[in-house]
């Protein structure tokens, strides 16, 4: 689950982390309203969408007045933010960050995220704040500065205190930059983080560090544990579909393509996507049904991947193991019966009970095609799409 900015910079501020002053909007008479409690400009106003570009979209604004600071969310609110990471069709803003401006003397990088390499939460830090760290990587790798932390121990002062002098941060600023740093590795293990992003993190003209953006990734599947930061998913940021999806316990992500799958595990939801790829076609979706898909959860899962309108045909790759593959035919064929499906449909199954299971489809009188293996199957939905 992500949040928004001004959300982020809350729970920054429950754990002693510096932000800039500031509060949401949503109309430009608070946001004109926000500047003059806030005091003397400039401001700032951002608009509040989940991606990152912003700025480069036109979503972040200097403003030297308040009235300027109405105007700007005038034109913000209700625009459509076209960024990198939106994708073309963009995200419409319904809300604005107003912030009080701040004299930047630098811009660095700071992050926390799980490293699968070292199965341990590692501090990233760069000097090449406010560019994307993908790039900086990329481009300049020893510019990247990584610390593994000990589980047991936790991020230990004498460590933030490394990080910091490799930022070129000394004397006051170094002081500064571990009580956050320590401040932002509990926010990361306090709230069951898998990503938390400060970039860029500034050093203002008078010497202080402030946390300019914020982006925070938590882990679904310790959300029942933070009932608060349940409540700050916001349902407009989200596909229709996913939110649906996450309903029955189905994991979906919707992709750009036409072929349609629904797969039994992650793993193999991804090699079904790549082996569509190799033979030439695209997926329209990730949609994984787990292990113990029931004939109502398959029955969802159809009807999700077919309310996509560019959906020309559906790929089903189960494994049979925990969930045999006699019972997720029958799966397949009352959803098929329920949702009346007029594309192709393309199954292949392998595992327990296998031939059971293509004795049922066989005997279904639906238009269902069965196929051997993994590249037989991606080769049949291709090619019935392409047809």
């Amino acid at each position: 689950m992500n949040i928004h900015e001004y959300q982020a910079k809350e729970i920054l501020r429950e754990y002693g982390v510096a932000v800039p002053d500031g509060g949401v909007c949503y109309n430009s008479a608070s946001a004109r309203d926000m500047a003059k409690r806030l005091g003397d400009g400039p401001w700032v106003v951002k608009a509040q969408i989940h991606a990152g570009g912003r700025g480069k979209g036109g979503g972040v604004k200097l403003a030297k007045t308040p009235n300027e600071v109405r105007d700007i969310t005038r034109e913000i609110l209700g625009m459509t933010l076209v960024t990198h990471q939106t994708g073309p069709e963009g995200k419409l803003v319904r809300r604005v960050l107003v912030e009080k401006g701040c004299n930047i003397a630098n811009e660095l990088y700071v992050s926390l995220l799980v490293d699968r390499a070292t199965a341990r939460v590692t501090f990233m830090a760069s000097t090449e704040g406010g560019m994307d760290i993908e790039e900086v990587a990329a481009k300049t790798p020893e510019k990247i500065i990584l610390e593994p932390i000990d589980s047991l121990i936790g991020l230990a002062p004498f460590q933030a205190r490394n990080i910091a002098f490799k930022l070129g941060l000394n004397g006051k600023l170094a002081n500064q930059a571990v009580a956050m740093f320590i401040g932002l590795y509990k926010a990361f293990v306090g709230c069951d983080c898998s990503l938390l992003e400060i970039n860029p993190l500034v050093v203002t003209a008078e010497g202080n560090l402030l946390a300019l953006d914020a982006k925070f990734g938590f882990d679904d599947n310790a959300l029942f544990r933070h009932p608060k930061i349940s409540d700050l998913r916001d349902y407009d940021e989200e596909d229709h579909n996913e939110i649906e999806a996450s309903q029955y316990d189905l994991s979906y992500i919707s992709l750009s393509g036409n072929i349609g799958c629904l797969v039994n595990g992650a793993g193999l939801a991804m090699a079904t996507m790549d082996i569509i790829k190799h033979f030439g076609g695209d997926p329209a979706n990730f949609l994984d049904v787990g292990g113990g898909a029931t004939i109502e959860r398959v029955t969802e899962a159809f009807k999700i991947i077919l309310s996509d309108s560019r959906v020309r045909g559906i790929l089903v790759n189960i494994f049979g193991g925990i969930m045999k593959c006699d019972v997720i035919a029958t799966g397949v064929i009352e959803a098929a019966k329920q949702v009346g499906i007029k594309v192709p449909l393309v199954v292949r199954l392998e595992g327990t009970n296998v031939e059971r299971g293509k004795q049922l489809l066989s005997e279904s009188g639906l238009n269902i095609v069965s196929a051997d293996g993994m590249a037989d199957a991606a080769q049949k939905i291709v090619k019935a799409v392409a047809g």
